[in-house]
C-alpha cells in the first residue's frame, strides 16, 4: 500500500507569477541544483524546456551509498541515481499545476504527486501532493515513510534556495 503525504511550501510576498518566471528559466534550476550540491555532490541539470505547452525539466541526483540509511543500503548495492522530472502547465495568469517523479534505474519502487501554484493573500503556496510505494514485503512501508520524511526535507531545502532566488531579483524588503 502506498503512503501519501501533502507539504506546502510558502512563498510570502511573492506572486504566483514571479515564481512561475523562476520555474521557466535554466538559471534558476542551476541556482537551486548548486545548493543541493552542498548535500550531495552528485547533482545536474539535464534538461529545462519551456515550450506553449508549459514547462518540463529533468534533473540528476547521485547519492552515494554510504549516505544512504542502513536500511536502504539493504537494497541499493551501489550509488543511488535518480532521475527527477517535472512539468508545469502553461500559466494561466493565477495559477498552474505540474506533477513530479523521481525514478532510480531497477529500483524497488516509485515516488511522484501532483503539485498546484496558487495565489493566496500574502504571496503564494506550491502544494505537493506526494505519493511513495516500495515493492518489498516487509521493509516497502519503512522505506516508503523514509522517502517521504526525506522528501518534505528536499522540499524545504528548495524552498529556500528559492525564497532566496526571489528575493535577489524581486526585494521585499
Amino acid at each position: 500500500m502506498a503512503r501519501r503525504l501533502d507539504y506546502s511550501a510558502r512563498y510570502p510576498l511573492h506572486t504566483t507569477k514571479e515564481l512561475y518566471e523562476a520555474l521557466s528559466t535554466r538559471e534558476y534550476w542551476e541556482a537551486r541544483v548548486a545548493e543541493m550540491r552542498k548535500y550531495t555532490p552528485g547533482n545536474e541539470v539535464a534538461s529545462v524546456e519551456v515550450t506553449d505547452s508549459g514547462i518540463e525539466v529533468v534533473l540528476h541526483h547521485t547519492l552515494p551509498r554510504d549516505m544512504l540509511p542502513e536500511i536502504a543500503q539493504t537494497v541499493m548495492r551501489k550509488d543511488m541515481i535518480i532521475t527527477r522530472k517535472e512539468s508545469w502547465s502553461p500559466f494561466d495568469g493565477a495559477e498552474t499545476t505540474g506533477k513530479f517523479s523521481a525514478s532510480i534505474p531497477a529500483g524497488p519502487g516509485s515516488l511522484g504527486g501532483k503539485i498546484r501554484l496558487f495565489p493566496t493573500e500574502t504571496g503564494c503556496t506550491m502544494r505537493f501532493s506526494s505519493e511513495a510505494k516500495v515493492y518489498i514485503p516487509m521493509v516497502g512501508p519503512r522505506l516508503e515513510q523514509l522517502m517521504l520524511v526525506n522528501l518534505v526535507d528536499l522540499f524545504r531545502a528548495e524552498t529556500e534556495e528559492t525564497v532566496r532566488w526571489l528575493e535577489a531579483r524581486n526585494p521585499t524588503a
